[in-house]
């Protein structure tokens, strides 16, 4: 069960990942805050301009919600992140996610 875990990154320590960045969006109209991680190694595409950016399509699983919002971000030539933005909805806190997986948990 272990190796399942390692390998599809299941119940795992977000610190403990080097090269992965999170990100917490929360699309617009929707409750439903969604975890986003960037492989700073494998997602990035080299910019014409200088450094790398990303673009990510992110929607939720939630039935009641159907919208897309998509987070954008650029990067320097050492793949430190410069810049977000999230177009269709907003950046949010790990806490807001944490508070939202809270509120899905049934009451028991």
């Amino acid at each position: 069960m272990d190796f399942f875990k390692k390998l599809f990154g299941g119940g795992g320590d977000s610190s403990a990942d080097k090269s992965g960045l999170y990100f917490y969006v929360q699309p617009k109209g929707c409750k439903e805050v969604v975890r986003v991680r960037i492989d700073r190694n494998n997602d990035l595409s080299q910019s014409d301009a200088g450094g790398y950016f990303v673009r990510k399509s992110v929607r939720g699983v939630d039935y009641k919600c159907n919208r897309t919002a998509e987070l954008e971000l650029t990067f320097d030539d050492q793949r430190r992140l410069q810049q977000s933005e999230v177009s269709g909805g907003a950046l949010v806190t790990e806490a807001d996610y944490q508070a939202w997986l809270a509120s899905q948990a049934p009451n028991v």
